[in-house]
């Protein structure tokens, strides 16, 4: 039954409670508990609900959520639902609508603006005097609906505010230099020099702590400022994808990017060459988090990417990771070998630091002295011994395996092989009785092998010397709030699981999409893995001139699973769908 009223009042808490047990959703129990705060004028009646824990009788018990409640009032009172996602709100032009003190005072909250409608958010919808004063002042059509009444109040004070900020500092930077363009590169780098606004500038400060703390709020890996000819684009990767977040006017995002390289450390002045720094701060639940830096010159300017660590990501059990128990098994025995190279192999963001973080971290008891080698250091742990490479003073990742071999290692991880040079001494560490981890870049695990003989290794080193390769990438895991069952065809499965021969699943998922995964279908990720064991046949075959697909196929025949049968078991499992594990793991050999 959907209600409406005339009368310019606010939702009563009675009435919530009245419509809550028409429609069964309480119990006579519940509604007593809510009771006594009918006179709290302060907080919105679905907000007193929830923090009274009331139990839905229509879903076995399950405790009510605000958003829950928002969904459900929303048909009540013949309103859409809107889920509030930052990452699809222009602030810049929902903030020009009202001024913030009109729509705090209304609790309301413009979310989108075009040529012919204003969409405003609403938790109150029998006040409606604010749309005649929108109407006299923008002559366009209003369209209500109905969102969380704590996203709108929260929201609406990280928007105005970002808008502030953003004003304020154009209004510094139009006092600066009154004019700002860019024909060609030559050009843009003169005029940048002479229409920076201060970095150090308070609006700036402010843009740059709400850029990092909006980041951290949706659960983004990766921020990307990068200038175009006209503005500065932001982009968040978030499960793995880009997303488009803002854009900031060219002289705000030099004067943001300048604000974050003095955070880190970086030579501001110097924007021709590339320069990488890190920033340790804390998220809104006062967590250390660290950012590693790069910057890059591009036509347009400079370009900067942090990488956000989370070490509550870095250092996880291998069941978090996605292990199961056939590639645990495996990975345990490599690593409890006393000496001998192991290497985790995959594109850039697939999970690599993950992993040999969480393993480092099991080695490192107060009997093991582990030292790394790192170019940058991802994360700084206590429990290790971490040496950052300086090429500008000569301290390589072979200078600095040279250093750790003086320093009574037991384990040692190298951050990666880029070169002949690194790879001999790598090999020389783990022939002198070590443990030594490190990464590569390649495609699979067999194309390690390929890799280390074509930086010059020779193939009897690799035979002695390599105890196995891991390969892993990483998938976007379904929604558990909105994934429902659907088929799968045969071929797809094939796919998958070829050469391996493994029955088809009877029910698998598909992505759908819901407020909790921002209508991706996805949320959250999970490794998948390839482990390659270098067993005593396949050593006879790594040879000067090895082949790679003869390489790969007798280590299947030998027990390894590739990365797409990893992902199979995944889809399986009810994680993920198959399209994702097509679209990330590399295609199999044909047998």
């Amino acid at each position: 039954m959907n209600v409406s009223k005339s009368k310019e009042e606010k939702l009563s808490l009675e009435q919530v409670l009245f419509w809550l047990q028409v429609d069964g959703i309480i119990s006579d129990a519940d509604y007593q508990k809510c009771k006594p705060y009918t006179h709290n004028k302060k907080k919105h009646p679905l907000k007193i609900v929830v923090d009274c824990e009331v139990c839905d009788q229509t879903r076995m018990g399950k405790l009510l959520s605000l958003e829950e409640l928002t969904q459900w009032l929303a048909s009540k009172v013949d309103l859409p639902y809107y889920y509030i996602d930052p990452l699809k709100i222009d602030v810049a032009a929902v903030t020009l609508v009202y001024s913030q003190a009109y729509a705090s005072n209304y609790n309301i909250l413009p979310v989108r603006v075009s040529d012919d409608e204003i969409v405003v958010a609403t938790a109150e919808p029998y006040i409606r005097a604010w749309e005649a004063d929108l109407l006299k002042m923008n002559h366009r059509q209003i369209k209500r609906v109905f969102s969380n009444p704590e996203e709108i109040k929260r929201y609406l004070t990280e928007f105005y505010s970002f808008a502030k900020s953003l004003k304020g500092a154009n209004a510094a930077q139009a006092e600066q230099s009154t004019t700002f363009t860019a024909q060609n590169f030559e050009q843009l780098v003169e005029l940048s020099k002479s229409s920076d606004v201060d970095a150090n500038n308070q609006h700036i400060v402010n843009l740059v702590s709400w850029l990092l703390q909006y980041a951290f709020d949706q659960r983004a890996s990766d921020i990307h400022i990068e200038p175009r000819r006209k503005q500065g684009n932001v982009r968040f990767r978030i499960d793995g994808i880009l997303h488009s977040v803002y854009q900031l006017p060219s002289p705000i995002m030099l004067a943001v990017v300048s604000r974050l390289k003095i955070l880190s450390r970086m030579n501001i002045a110097e924007k021709r060459l590339p320069q990488d720094g890190r920033i340790k701060t804390r998220n809104i639940e006062q967590k250390e988090i660290e950012l590693r830096l790069s910057t890059m010159p591009t036509a347009f300017g400079e370009k900067l990417v942090m990488r956000i660590f989370d070490p509550d990501v870095l250092l996880r059990n291998y069941q978090q990771l996605g292990f199961n128990k056939t590639e645990l098994a495996v990975w345990n025995k490599m690593i409890s070998q006393a000496h001998g190279i192991i290497l985790v192999t995959g594109p850039t963001g697939s999970g690599k630091t993950t992993t040999l973080y969480s393993t480092l971290k099991k080695l490192a008891t107060p009997e093991i002295n582990l030292c790394t080698v790192e170019d940058p250091i991802e994360q700084i742990d206590p429990s290790f011994n971490q040496m950052q490479v300086q090429h500008n003073i000569g301290l390589t990742f072979a200078a600095g395996i040279r250093t750790l071999m003086r320093q009574d290692p037991d384990v040692i991880m190298v951050g990666e092989i880029r070169d002949l040079e690194t790879a001999e001494m790598a090999i020389q560490a783990s022939l002198t009785g070590h443990l030594v981890f490190s990464t590569l870049h390649t495609n699979n695990a067999p194309g390690a092998i390929t890799r280390l003989l074509n930086i010059g290794v020779p193939a009897y080193l690799i035979q002695q010397t390599l105890l196995g390769v891991m390969a892993q990438r990483l998938l976007r895991m379904l929604c558990k709030h909105c994934k429902k069952p659907a088929e799968i065809e045969d071929v797809q499965w094939q796919a998958l699981i070829t050469p391996y021969k493994v029955e088809k699943p009877k029910q698998v998922y598909q992505a759908v999409g819901c407020t909790e995964c921002r209508h991706t279908g996805y949320l959250g990720r999970i490794g998948i893995y390839e482990i390659f064991e270098n067993t005593p046949t396949l050593k006879k075959i790594i040879v000067t001139d090895c082949d790679t697909v003869v390489l790969q196929k007798q280590a299947i025949k030998e027990g390894m699973r590739t990365l797409r049968f990893s992902g199979a078991e995944k889809v399986a499992a009810g994680l993920t769908t198959v399209e994702e594990v097509l679209r990330v793991a590399p295609e199999g050999v044909d047998f």
